[in-house]
């Protein structure tokens, strides 16, 4: 009898620290490599809004059929991406590209 107790007890701590510990929540944000002024800002308040709840930010680039020619326009919209949410948040990774994607994490800047 003890030994279930102590098994019952065991349990509840173990749910309770796994209550208390905070979840990593990951929003993501596609670009095209010729993204248009309008749609980048219209995204850009989006990431905000995401850095602010607190969540990490999936930025890339989604390079199709022979778009992947445009690797340097790519790479320069999600470093002025960056740039412009260096106030809400930090860049965890800098862009790098994955098969047809080229991906970059900012995570939240603490309170």
């Amino acid at each position: 009898m003890d030994y279930k107790k102590f098994l019952y007890e065991q349990k509840k701590r173990e749910k309770a620290l796994k209550s208390k510990a905070t979840k990593v929540v990951v929003k993501e944000i596609r670009f095209g490599p010729q993204t248009d002024d309008h749609d980048y800002e219209f995204k850009k308040k989006h990431a905000e809004k995401f850095l602010k709840d607190g969540a990490k930010l999936k930025a890339f680039v989604f390079f199709k059929g022979r778009s992947i020619v445009f690797k340097e326009q790519g790479q320069i919209l999600l470093l002025k991406l960056a740039q412009d949410l260096e106030e809400y948040g930090k860049v965890e990774q800098m862009p790098k590209l994955e098969g047809k994607r080229m991906i970059m994490f900012i995570a939240p800047k603490k309170n």
